[in-house]
């Protein structure tokens, strides 16, 4: 009689303790798409960093070139170097939640922006002057030194998605 008795007592407790622990676990919102028929991704938008449009293109030299497709390559490669931490942060931007992604321990808003890629969006970031500030001086040092879309000419990654254009991607 003892026996079943415990069983099911431990039974219980073993639901309980799954469910518990299932309402402990994080859960994501966001659009999500297949990659196979097992795996799927959901799109994040890093907080406080605005990086160049993938289709947006820059000018150098009187010519346009696509400086949103280099700077997508440059976060695909520092994805690749290493395990990626994702913490989220603040609500959803462009129906994507938001989060501070880094590889390795390197932020990769603040790597797209000292490589000249994304510029910083502090309005995202009064909770958070240290980072902000580390931001902002990366885009002041790779302004400085002309990385990534500082070579040249470009718009702004917000006006941009707002329909603004340099004269040579309307051509």
């Amino acid at each position: 009689m003892k026996a079943p008795l415990f069983l099911a007592l431990v039974a219980l407790a073993a639901c309980g303790a799954s469910s518990d622990r299932r309402e402990a676990e994080p859960v994501l919102h966001g659009k999500a798409r297949a990659l196979d028929g097992d795996t799927v991704s959901i799109d994040f938008r890093f907080s406080g960093a605005d990086a160049v449009e993938s289709k947006q293109q820059c000018q150098r030299r009187g010519a346009c070139y696509p400086c949103g497709k280099i700077a997508q390559d440059a976060t695909a490669r520092m994805l690749r170097s290493g395990e990626a931490t994702i913490r989220l942060v603040g609500s959803s931007s462009y129906g994507r939640p938001v989060a501070i992604v880094s590889v390795d321990g390197a932020d990769l808003g603040e790597e797209l922006i000292s490589q000249g890629f994304a510029v910083p969006a502090v309005e995202y970031l009064t909770g958070e002057p240290e980072r902000a500030a580390r931001y902002v001086a990366a885009f002041e040092d790779a302004r400085s030194k002309r990385r990534g879309i500082h070579s040249g000419e470009w718009v702004e990654p917000k006006q941009w998605r707002r329909g603004e254009r340099l004269a040579c991607e309307r051509r």
